[in-house]
């Protein structure tokens, strides 16, 4: 599986947040304040709830604020929200925690002068991170998924282990393993991912996890065998295990480059648009404006057409990096048979009626191979698509660059050959 703890720890949260936001100054000031209360308070018990955890959740709540491109306030509410989400800890008993957290980030927040409005988005994200999570909010979804991000990741196993030792510690009661799994699994079965993200990013993984520790108590749970049966031989499970493909994982990675591809592709199509718009707008400028000007100013009909020309080269490009091509919209019984068709397509089976398109992914759905193969075949042809479209966006750039600035120096070499009586 993707290791997504790396990802979110490999730079400093504070250099990330002070980028991307327009309370920076008051971040900083929030961050030295936390970190300050986690070094006068630290608690040899809570080996968990440290600053360790919270500067990870801030990191996760980073990551996830970019993504949904939040605004200066929103921003600067879940990351407050994130540096005091779990002080309340280290106050009292630690019972309440989420409220105590929010009342402590509340009296220092009123100290910045942070707008009143600020203050409650940056208490209600503390809050409704209380189990069970209750968000409304997207800062609040996001300050919820960051602060149990764990558990749709590899870091998973490590932060189990140090919340048992730190329940332990805090009972002075020993847990056994047994027991700490199956409360581990009930909660991770109780538990969802409040975003977009969350739900297709982590909880791939986390049902992955869940499932770690199901093979792990049904093994438990197995009858010791018979000393009279053969023994299995040494490293046969881990054999078995490593052999075994995380189907959860591949399916991850097929929906992680799909989308991935999507996106790039919406993003050509927007700049194909932006080429298309301005170019069109210079277009109307020079037919409406200059070309009715050339009998004042006949010096200037070079340059005029150069730019002409070369904005409507640049439309035609960015037009055809738009272009559709759709394929003839069937697909026969021998492409099926011999698996080449990808029924995945709409453009293989438009044409086709649905009885023989349902045969096909009935077909599909059925066959493993077939199936992973058209997964394969159809983000292949996806990139296929993406490199054509980025390959005549580029020359609708390039053509539309370079002719500019040809365009730019023809009209100030005709403008200066016109003073000196040249032309």
């Amino acid at each position: 599986m993707t290791n997504t703890k790396d990802d979110t720890t490999a730079s400093s949260p504070h250099a990330e947040a002070g980028k991307n936001t327009g309370f920076a100054a008051e971040l900083d000031k929030i961050q030295q304040h936390v970190r300050a209360f986690y070094r006068l308070h630290e608690d040899k018990h809570l080996v968990y709830h440290n600053i360790a955890h919270t500067e990870g959740v801030v990191s996760a709540a980073i990551r996830l604020a970019h993504h949904y491109q939040l605004n200066d306030e929103d921003f600067f509410a879940v990351i407050a929200a994130c540096w005091f989400h779990d002080t309340g800890y280290y106050i009292g008993d630690g019972k309440d925690h989420e409220a105590k957290g929010a009342e402590m980030a509340g009296q220092f927040l009123k100290e910045l002068q942070i707008p009143p409005s600020a203050i409650k988005t940056v208490q209600d994200c503390i809050l409704a991170t209380r189990i069970p999570q209750s968000p409304h909010t997207l800062p609040e979804k996001i300050v919820c998924d960051a602060d149990l991000f764990h558990l749709g990741t590899d870091a998973f196993g490590e932060c189990n282990k140090l919340m048992r030792k730190e329940a332990e510690m805090l009972q002075q009661n020993k847990i056994s393993k047994e027991a700490w799994r199956l409360s581990t699994i009930r909660f991770l079965s109780d538990h969802h991912y409040h975003t977009d993200y969350g739900q297709s990013l982590l909880e791939p993984q986390k049902q992955y996890n869940i499932e770690m520790l199901q093979e792990k108590e049904a093994a438990h749970n197995e009858p010791a065998p018979d000393s009279n049966e053969q023994s299995p031989e040494p490293n046969g499970h881990n054999k078995k295990k490593e052999g075994k493909r995380p189907e959860r994982g591949i399916e991850t990675v097929f929906r992680i480059s799909s989308g991935n591809h999507q996106k790039l592709s919406d993003m050509a199509d927007r700049k194909a648009h932006i080429m298309i718009s301005t170019n069109s707008i210079i277009i109307s400028v020079l037919l409406s404006v200059l070309f009715r000007q050339l009998e004042q100013y006949p010096h200037f009909l070079i340059p005029a057409v150069m730019l002409l020309i070369i904005c409507v080269l640049t439309i035609v490009f960015s037009i055809l990096a738009t272009t559709p091509r759709i394929s003839n919209g069937r697909f026969s019984q021998q492409d099926l048979a011999a698996k080449k068709v990808n029924l995945l397509f709409f453009g293989n089976f438009y044409r086709m009626s649905l009885e023989d398109y349902t045969k096909g992914m009935n077909k599909l759905m059925d066959d493993r191979e077939f199936l992973y193969g058209s997964l394969i075949r159809d983000v292949y042809s996806q990139g296929l698509v993406l490199a054509r479209k980025y390959r005549l966006l580029r020359i609708a750039y390039d053509v539309f660059m370079y002719g500019l600035i040809a365009s730019v120096i023809a009209f100030i070499i005709a403008a200066v050959a016109h003073t000196k009586g040249i032309l």
